[in-house]
C-alpha cells in the first residue's frame, strides 16, 4: 500500500502507548514513506493525555491525538472515525500492547490487488482462564449467530482498504462495532484473509470489557445488531 493510517483506541494505557506508537512508526517506515499514527484518547483518567502531548511534541510530522472522548468505553465511536484517514490503507490494533505492532508487516506482505481485508488471528490468547473461556464461548456464538466466516472474529489487529468504507458504514457505539464491521465487510463481498499473530499478557491496566455491566450492554447491542443484520435481512429475502 503506498499509504498507511495506523489508528490505536487509548484508555488508560499511559504504559503501554508510549511503546506501541513508537514501534509502529519504526514499522510504517519499513513499509511506505506515506504514513500517520492517531491515537483516540478514549475519555482516559490516568496520564495518557500527557504521554500522547509529548509523542505528539517529539514526532510532530507523524503523530497526533484527538481530543478526549466525553465519557469511557467510547470505543465504537473511537472506530467510527476510521474513514476519516485519507491514506490508502488502514491499519487499527488496540493500545494496550497485547499485540505487537511489528507484526504489521506480515499483513503488509499478504496485499495485493486481490485482497481488500486482512484479519489476524490469535496463536494462543494470554490472557486469564476466564477470559480465555468467555472468550471462546463469544467466539462460538458470533460466529453461529452472524454466520461469520472467520477464525477469530475479535482479535483487533487488522491492516484494510480504505476503500472498504465506501460500502460499509459503521453505526455501533459500543464493542460490538467488531462485529458490525466483519458482518458487513462479509456481507459486501470484500476480500478478506487471515494470517496469526501473537497475542500478550496485559502487562498494564485493565480490561474495562470484562465486567458484568459491560457484558449486559454488550449482550443488549449484540441482540440489537443480529436483528438488524441477520433476521432483517432474512425477513426481507424472504418478501
Amino acid at each position: 500500500m503506498p499509504s498507511i493510517s495506523a489508528f490505536f483506541p487509548a484508555y488508560n494505557d499511559a504504559g503501554t502507548i508510549p511503546s506501541m506508537v513508537i514501534t509502529t512508526l519504526l514499522t510504517l517506515r519499513e513499509l511506505t514513506n506515506d504514513y500517520e499514527v492517531i491515537v483516540i484518547n478514549d475519555g482516559s483518567k490516568d496520564h495518557t493525555p500527557q504521554v500522547l502531548d509529548e509523542l505528539a511534541r517529539v514526532y510532530p510530522r507523524r503523530s497526533s491525538h484527538c481530543p478526549p472522548c466525553q465519557k469511557p468505553w467510547l470505543w465504537g465511536r473511537c472506530v467510527r472515525a476510521l474513514p476519516a484517514s485519507r491514506k490508502i490503507g488502514f491499519f487499527y490494533t488496540d493500545g494496550d500492547a497485547q499485540y505487537d505492532p511489528r507484526e504489521l508487516k506480515n499483513l503488509a506482505a499478504l496485499v495485493s490487488d486481490e485482497i481488500d481485508f486482512i484479519n489476524g488471528w490469535k496463536i494462543e490468547r494470554n490472557d486469564p482462564w476466564h477470559r480465555i473461556v468467555i472468550g471462546r464461548m463469544y467466539q462460538y456464538t458470533i460466529k453461529l449467530a452472524f454466520g461469520l466466516k472467520l477464525k477469530d472474529v475479535d482479535c483487533d489487529f487488522r491492516l484494510m482498504r480504505r476503500a472498504v468504507f465506501d460500502k460499509v458504514h459503521l453505526e455501533a457505539d459500543s464493542g460490538v462495532i467488531c462485529v458490525e464491521l466483519m458482518k458487513k465487510v462479509q456481507d459486501a463481498g470484500f476480500r478478506l484473509v487471515e494470517t496469526p499473530v501473537h497475542h500478550f499478557h496485559r502487562a498494564y491496566g485493565r480490561s474495562q470489557f470484562f465486567n458484568f455491566r459491560r457484558l449486559w450492554r454488550v449482550a443488549i447491542d449484540l441482540q440489537a445488531l443480529w436483528r438488524k443484520l441477520v433476521w432483517q435481512k432474512r425477513m426481507s429475502n424472504e418478501q
